[in-house]
């Protein structure tokens, strides 16, 4: 219904602002929630009652329901998803419901309440579905195991349902023990223990405390006498070298050539185990990084080890080796941007097979990924001679499109939920309605429509992520938008920053939300740490500066662009480098720019973190986004990332004390 929660919509109030004056079933569901949070399902149940025609109804059921799943009925659950027909909070319960069936292994219910399970993105869930599938003959069981083997080697955790269907599919015969030594490696080499452990027990539980044993000092291990005798030798020595190379690629490339392992490991094994040894000597720079990857067969290293032997080759200059990799990658990574990118440019440098074809194979793949969109296809489009610029805007949204997402029932609960300060569970609200209700999602004017509303409520995150769920019509006054324009102006101003380079990088930290705290205590529109922010302020005369003010936006502004423009100077001007070093420190920042000078995106491509790498590509290209949209003139991506090598001769020592 449109009621009392719509008026701030229609009237066009900001609901980043204060939050609006509670009715009393406002402060009962807020109740509801500390209860929730304190896991007391008697106080849930008391308050109930009081909230049933609150719009967001559907919320407190879940909380309610929730709290005492384990214990519940499944005719009060039923009871409960039926009360809350079409809404997020309904398949979150069905959700949570089918994961207690899976692990109590309750699999008539499960199987009879799958059916009505519409976000379908749980891998456990999956996972679970298909071992009874395969069961029951429904498919194929060399099949089923297949499409759980995937699902199983990526996740993250040792969650239970990926791995009960490993367990079956290894019963029947459907799973092969390599597949859950692969799984073993890849928890080892990414240091989740409980993965490895996990795997391992399926096939043997008494292998665990081996395994435990191996991560703690695998060096040990790998000089044992009596490691021969052991059974699965060959495994667990693998396993060794991995664990060991993450410490120390040099000692574990020696144990690798010695004769004992040469001639015991499977080349298989091997090249897994030099493929990790190549990719940790590439994170650190080693020149050996590619002699590493050389004693590998291609055809057994997987797509991870092969992106770090590309780009040791690109920061030796070696593209033969890009080449090599790129080629030997799986068809899904070959098709993305940047290995599209890569190999262009490794065709360009090798002239193959002949300078002509060079060239135009080379535009070809520029062509391909050439977009308005990310940093390899900005990079993509500047190969091709063609200058940044703000894309033509969609036709303008019509009043009804504008009115049916004013309407949808899903946005205004999550309007509702962000209105009284329930975040988090607002923006799932809206990312299920937008994204998961309908299969497929919704239609793209649909979703310029859902991201004009955000927009228009300065609710700049979800503005900002609906409207990128639209490849074919780009909005960029969506996409990029420009709050506080004013402020950070100034602000720019004042430290000699280029406005777009700022709001490039608030962009990527916050989405705009004002109060949002990261995992590590980053706090508002910049992100800053408070120990970073109590510098700052010293740093540039802010007397009298509080650790709770830097949640107010302005002084946000004022301390986050301070430290930027103070890392911007001790990097030389670097807008790569000063990002690097905002995202992960300035000390690695400065570590990862010693060696040769390099072009900075082959060095931005070599950043040893994925999460900075990726942080500072996004950076860049927003900021180059961002420079468009504020001047109206044509941009460079390419004349933002520059060069990036160790501190010229000539410039003042670094600022040792720049957090």
């Amino acid at each position: 219904m449109i009621g009392r929660w719509l008026v701030p919509i229609m009237a066009g109030l900001c609901l980043a602002g204060p939050v609006l004056a509670q009715s009393a079933e406002d402060r009962v569901l807020l109740q509801m929630r500390e209860a929730f949070a304190r896991k007391q399902p008697d106080v849930l149940s008391d308050l109930l009652p009081r909230v049933t025609n609150h719009p967001l109804a559907p919320l407190a059921r879940y909380w309610d329901m929730r709290a005492r799943l384990d214990t519940a009925t499944p005719d009060e659950i039923r009871q409960t998803l039926v009360r809350m027909p079409g809404t997020y909070w309904e398949d979150r319960l069905r959700n949570d419901w089918l994961l207690r069936l899976g692990r109590e292994r309750q699999w008539s219910l499960f199987e009879a309440e799958l059916p009505l399970f519409r976000m379908n993105d749980d891998r456990q869930v999956a996972c679970y579905a298909l071992m009874l599938d395969a069961a029951a003959g429904r498919r194929p069981a060399a099949e089923a195991a297949a499409e759980a083997s995937r699902l199983w080697l990526a996740q993250r955790e040792a969650d239970d349902g990926c791995a009960t269907a490993a367990q079956a599919f290894l019963n029947s015969g459907h799973l092969d023990h390599e597949t859950v030594w692969r799984r073993a490696r890849l928890g080892m080499e990414a240091n989740r223990q409980p993965v490895v452990s996990q795997a391992v027990a399926l096939l043997d539980p008494a292998w665990v405390p081996m395994v435990e044993s191996i991560a703690r000092d695998p060096a040990t291990y790998l000089d044992e006498k009596l490691t021969a005798l052991r059974p699965r030798t060959r495994e667990m020595v693998t396993l060794a070298i991995i664990r060991l190379a993450s410490a120390d690629p040099a000692a574990a490339a020696e144990a690798l050539l010695r004769k004992r392992w040469v001639t015991q490991l499977t080349r298989e094994e091997r090249s897994w185990a030099w493929g990790v040894v190549g990719k940790r000597a590439a994170q650190r720079r080693m020149p050996e990084a590619l002699e590493y990857f050389a004693y590998a067969s291609d055809e057994h290293l997987i797509d991870d080890h092969l992106a770090w032997k590309a780009r040791a080759g690109m920061r030796a200059g070696a593209w033969g080796h890009v080449l090599e990799a790129i080629a030997a990658m799986g068809p899904t990574q070959q098709q993305e941007a940047t290995w599209v990118y890569w190999k262009a440019r490794a065709l360009q440098a090798l002239q193959q097979p002949d300078p002509l074809m060079a060239t135009v194979h080379a535009r070809e793949l520029y062509e391909r990924i050439a977009a308005p969109t990310g940093f390899y296809e900005l990079l993509a489009t500047e190969a091709l001679g063609r200058p940044i610029i703000e894309p033509a805007p969609p036709p303008p949204l019509t009043d009804q499109e504008r009115e049916a997402a004013a309407g949808n029932p899903g946005l205004q609960r999550a309007l509702a939920a962000m209105q009284m300060g329930l975040r988090s569970e607002g923006v799932r609200e809206w990312h299920y309605t937008v994204a998961l209700h309908t299969p497929g999602g919704k239609g793209e004017r649909e979703l310029l429509a859902a991201a004009d509303l955000a927009c228009r409520q300065q609710l700049w995150d979800r503005c900002i992520n609906t409207s990128e769920r639209t490849p074919q019509v780009q909005d960029h006054r969506q996409r990029f938008p420009t709050p506080y324009l004013v402020q950070v102006r100034q602000r720019a101003q004042d430290v000699g920053l280029d406005p777009a380079y700022v709001y490039g990088l608030i962009r990527q930290e916050s989405r705009f939300v004002t109060d949002a705290r990261s995992h590590v205590g980053a706090s508002g529109l910049m992100q800053v740490m408070p120990a970073t922010a109590r510098w700052t302020a010293r740093r540039i005369g802010l007397s009298n500066f509080r650790p709770g003010q830097i949640n107010d936006r302005d002084t946000n502004i004022r301390i986050g662009t301070a430290y930027l423009s103070l890392a911007l100077q001790d990097f030389e001007g670097s807008m790569p480098l000063a990002a690097a070093a905002y995202n992960a420190g300035p000390s690695r920042a400065r570590s990862w720019r010693e060696g040769p000078p390099l072009p900075a995106e082959i060095w931005v491509e070599n950043i040893p973190f994925d999460e900075t790498r990726d942080y500072v590509k996004r950076v860049l290209a927003n900021t180059t986004h961002y420079a468009a949209l504020l001047t109206g003139q044509p941009q460079s991506l390419l004349a933002r990332l520059g060069t990036v090598g160790p501190r010229s001769g000539n410039a003042p020592p670094p600022d040792s004390d720049l957090p």
